[in-house]
């Protein structure tokens, strides 16, 4: 019996170990030596390139970054990568993401995304953020490296964090913890039960009520703010604090004009420094009132079609294009769900209906980043910064060339083959094929 067991834990051990092998999904040690990536198309972020450029970092920080000429103190220690033409980008961030929460959508004991109750400003999504999902290396393969981790359901979701896609535990993952509250503001009408053979929109019985409810919540708040010495803490309102410093972003997930108009409106009487409309199906309707108020908004849905049979075929394409020309800050997300892993198209689709590329860039890297509040410390290369650095061997934002072939977070070198990659590799090993030569 005794050597049986021995046999047995071998065994175990001897899978596990080709498993690990296989999959390689051990978070990466901490940056060991400088590096230096040189000859590529530099896309800094903001706007700025360099060709034939070059970008350096050390210890999990970016030391230099310019074109070939450019000065890299103690150069001869670097490690030099020659990645000549191909592209260098800061790191993609996803915006309202369901990664790490939900694994599969038809399964619920994968789902921990939705807390019960309507009002839910404590509730923290980070706690339950999973770094085993198999979701996260299909993200990074495409570049993505930071994800909005996300809660949903209810009025007052609760309150998402920022997440490094490569660690063991939630604690490793954590690099902005509570950088927003995310509510959903009611709408006025609801769409046509088209099963129901119905043709016109029917009012929603309980808008007053919630916009009541959400009314009273944030003057709770704001008073709760205001006094000091507080004698009991109440947890739901004490969530709430880091929207009257700028601490904490308001993200408000509304699609329709009048919704949109009313929450921004809410939310700058009741104090909210930091706002920011998720969706904006409508947000043309009403481009001059989120100019003036400075508001960037968030497209979820450029892969999708109209919502209603009069609109231009392709409009949710040229959306991006519009609010740029009419001076909205435009953010891009993958949406939700698992197609927020082709980010980088999405962002290239809206290219190719008139969004400039480098604007295209910044939408899902520097944008991004200001809208959670880390500009400070990623979304563009530049000195100082988090070296949060992705190498693509052609254009990133065409899905015909995009190919990650080295991934940096803070300056560790990350594994950015998935499963499918890897059982790609697997198959082309048993029938001859060249890996290479697709």
């Amino acid at each position: 019996m005794k050597k049986i067991n021995i046999v047995f834990c071998l065994l175990t051990f001897f899978m596990a170990t080709g498993l690990m092998a296989q999959t390689r999904i051990v978070p990466a040690p901490a940056q060991d030596k400088p590096i230096l990536l040189r000859g590529a198309t530099v896309h800094v972020g903001n706007g700025q390139v360099f060709q034939n450029g070059i970008v350096a970092f050390d210890k999990g920080k970016i030391t230099a970054v310019g074109g070939a000429n450019t000065s890299v103190p103690n150069q001869s220690s670097y490690e030099v990568i020659d990645v000549s033409g191909k592209h260098i980008y800061p790191g993609l961030i996803t915006l309202g993401s369901s990664l790490g929460l939900v694994e599969v959508g038809n399964v619920r004991a994968t789902r921990d995304q939705v807390e019960t109750g309507e009002y839910n400003p404590n509730i923290r999504s980070i706690i339950a953020y999973n770094t085993d999902s198999e979701l996260i290396p299909t993200f990074r393969h495409n570049g993505i490296l930071l994800a909005q981790s996300t809660p949903a359901g209810g009025t007052i979701a609760g309150t998402s964090s920022v997440v490094q896609l490569d660690a063991w535990n939630w604690e490793d993952a954590a690099y902005h913890v509570d950088d927003a509250i995310h509510m959903s503001w009611p709408t006025k009408e609801f769409g046509p039960r088209w099963w129901l053979g119905e043709t016109n929109n029917r009012p929603n019985p309980n808008y007053g009520n919630t916009v009541q409810g959400i009314e009273n919540l944030f003057s709770e708040a704001k008073t709760y703010n205001q006094i000091g010495g507080k004698d009991a803490v109440n947890l739901k309102l004490e969530a709430m604090q880091g929207l009257f410093d700028g601490s904490k972003g308001l993200f408000i997930n509304s699609s329709d004009a009048r919704s949109m108009i009313s929450a921004v409106k809410m939310a700058r009487n009741s104090g909210v420094k930091r706002i920011v409309i998720n969706g904006g199906y409508e947000a043309l309707l009403i481009k001059d009132f989120l100019k003036n108020e400075g508001i960037p908004v968030i497209l979820n849905g450029i892969h999708s079609v109209p919502r209603r049979d009069h609109e231009d075929t392709v409009l949710p394409f040229k959306m991006a294009k519009e609010l740029y020309d009419a001076g909205i800050e435009v953010l891009i997300s993958g949406g939700g769900g698992y197609s927020a892993r082709n980010l980088p198209f999405q962002a290239g689709t809206a290219v190719a209906y008139g969004l400039p590329y480098e604007e295209a860039i910044k939408a899902i890297t520097s944008g991004p980043a200001k809208a959670l509040g880390i500009e400070d410390r990623v979304g563009t290369l530049e000195r100082g910064k988090d070296a949060m650095i992705i190498v693509s061997k052609g254009d990133l934002l065409d899905m015909r060339t995009s190919q990650v072939e080295h991934a940096f977070i803070s300056g560790r070198k990350i594994q950015v083959d998935a499963r499918q990659q890897w059982l790609y590799k697997k198959y082309s090993e048993k029938y001859g094929h060249d890996i290479n030569n697709k």
